[in-house]
């Protein structure tokens, strides 16, 4: 059975830094391509930045580009979301998906995690 546990969220003030964790179990984690995508209260699933099987390939949503990075620990089975710089913008649920295509839309992605709760304060 696959599983993706996210971890790491809470109140931060604005210009405050976390870093959300998603540990998977249940599947070849090397072999597929991971991604952070988060949703606010209203709103869509946005997409907010992914990581393919080759860990040096990364693409971040403009949204957050320069202040979110992704990365992956294969032999940990784990990927991470660093944020920097936070906004009240930020405040939303963040998951994370595992998926056979580092895609942008929540379609490719087979696996997901139940998310992590991130609220920014101005």
């Amino acid at each position: 059975q696959v599983q993706l546990v996210e971890s790491g969220g809470g109140l931060v003030q604005a210009g405050g830094s976390l870093r959300l964790s998603c540990a998977a179990s249940g599947l070849t984690f090397s072999s597929y391509a991971m991604g952070w995508f988060r949703q606010a209260p209203g709103k869509e699933r946005e997409f907010v930045a992914n990581v393919r099987q080759n860990a040096g390939i990364t693409y971040h949503a403009d949204s957050v580009k320069g202040r979110f990075t992704i990365a992956r620990d294969n032999n940990r089975n784990t990927v991470y979301l660093q944020m920097n710089n936070l906004e009240p913008d930020d405040t939303a649920v963040y998951y994370c998906a595992a998926g056979w295509v580092a895609g942008t839309e929540p379609k490719p992605y087979m696996y997901w995690g139940r998310g992590t709760q991130v609220i920014v304060s101005s």
